[in-house]
């Protein structure tokens, strides 16, 4: 690039420097013509004078010496006579015309030109005088002009190819940062980024590239998580299958439990092509991500049911005593029944993998005006480092440390939350609320605060 800007600095600025200086150089040469010519005519001058005078051509002999042409010897005066005093140069052919038009006139000789100039005498006779100017007076000082000039246009075209130069490079510099981050982020540096500097449409590419590169990085970081969501689903139905199995190894002849096994091996191919078809959705691959809105409703107290009857059976075989309440009216919920079955199923997973066997829980269902909440208490040992427990992937007690962090991130795709507390029971209360109603405005929250307390001065008056 910086090549092909010199290129085109160098022809534009030659094409504007040949403009000038072919005119200026032409120009030139004819002034330095005409500046001989006219010195020519004015030494032709001051003999007119003397003509007029005399006759004796001594005295005009002295006369055409004392001319710094006749001195030169360029100078000559033909006498009507035929007399010729000083060096003629003319040709005859252009000094008889000269004598029959009887007007100045200039005409070619040998090596220059000569001014040939009619004098009109007494009795109506002529005289010529003659001025010789050789060609180094009619270019004296052309050649000089010339080499000005064109160290000029010289001089103007290196300019131009320096700046041109100074300008390609700044370019150059930042279309190679915006190449060099590309070739990084190809390779798989998705932190490489470029500063965007330069002309305005490179730091609009610049910027248009660090865009890029932040939401590939976000869209290759939600994939990560929706991937691990996803896988994450298996684990319910496994582990109904895996506490299955235990028992129908220990009694082999347990029909029951040959067809719960059974029934539990289609709930983890039921589960494994739900993971398929979230994953060929467009636009996302889990409803958990945060990256991906819910675009169905379900209803909560439904899904809760349900989820409690496929978990009871476990409870059962270990002891486990629950409750659940509020879940005997519909409670909807803007999310799709598949992502938050998912959540309970992760929520519920936690209870039964990290409590001993025999540990109650309760499940609540509590229905506000503006949000949904799925309460879930239980009477184990708790959650001794809250904020670890939180953090997607940290767990304290072995597990994927996904479970929190599904449920969380799906409560904050509808503007609800997930906190962890303790419970009534004794162990670990988790409160995952789902927002049903938009959030109000601040300026409309302002609007009822100050209603609330103009009622309340009114009361009080």
């Amino acid at each position: 690039m910086r090549t092909a800007l010199a290129r085109i600095a160098t022809a534009v600025t030659a094409m504007v420097a040949l403009s000038f200086v072919v005119p200026l150089g032409l120009l030139n040469g004819q002034m330095a013509r005409d500046r001989a010519l006219t010195a020519a005519e004015r030494q032709a001058a001051s003999l007119v004078p003397v003509l007029t005078v005399t006759a004796d051509a001594a005295v005009l002999d002295d006369a055409v010496g004392s001319v710094p042409a006749g001195t030169a010897g360029r100078l000559a005066l033909h006498l009507p006579t035929g007399e010729v005093l000083g060096s003629p140069h003319a040709p005859p052919a252009d000094l008889d015309a000269a004598r029959r038009q009887s007007r100045t006139a200039t005409v070619a000789a040998p090596g220059g030109r000569v001014l040939l100039r009619p004098v009109l005498l007494e009795a109506g006779q002529l005289a010529v005088i003659e001025v010789y100017v050789p060609q180094e007076e009619l270019s004296r000082g052309v050649a000089k002009s010339w080499v000005v000039l064109a160290l000029v246009a010289l001089a103007l075209v290196l300019v131009s190819v320096a700046m041109a130069d100074r300008l390609a490079k700044r370019v150059v510099r930042a279309a190679d940062r915006l190449v060099q981050a590309v070739t990084h982020v190809a390779a798989g540096d998705l932190a490489a980024r470029v500063d965007p500097q330069g002309p305005a449409e490179l730091r609009a590419a610049g910027e248009a590239f660090n865009h890029m590169a932040d939401r590939l990085a976000r869209l290759l970081a939600a994939e990560r998580e929706a991937g691990a969501d996803l896988s994450h689903r298996l684990r319910t139905p496994l582990t109904a299958l895996r506490v299955d199995l235990d028992g129908l190894a220990a009694n082999p002849g347990d029909l029951g439990r040959l067809a719960q096994s059974r029934s539990a091996l289609e709930r983890v191919e039921t589960a494994v092509d739900d993971i398929i078809a979230a994953a060929r959705r467009p636009g996302g691959t889990s409803g958990t991500s945060s990256a991906v809105v819910a675009a169905a409703d379900c209803d909560a107290a439904e899904v809760v049911r349900g989820r409690l009857q496929f978990w009871s059976a476990l409870a059962e075989d270990q002891d486990r005593g629950w409750d659940l309440a509020g879940a005997d009216g519909p409670a909807p919920v803007p999310v799709a029944e598949a992502d938050l079955a998912a959540a309970l199923d992760a929520l519920m997973g936690n209870i039964f993998r990290h409590t001993p066997h025999g540990t109650a829980f309760r499940v609540t269902v509590h229905r506000g005006r503006h949000s949904t909440g799925l309460l879930f208490s239980d009477a184990g040992p708790g959650i001794a480092d809250v904020g670890a427990a939180l953090r997607r992937g940290a767990s304290g007690a072995g597990s994927t440390g996904l479970g929190l962090d599904i449920a969380r991130r799906l409560a904050e795709s509808t503007g609800g939350s997930l906190s962890v507390g303790h419970s009534p029971l004794g162990g670990a209360h988790i409160e995952l609320w789902l927002r049903t109603a938009p959030k109000p405005s601040p300026r409309r929250s302002a609007r009822r605060a100050e209603r609330r307390v103009g009622r309340q001065s009114q009361r009080s008056k």
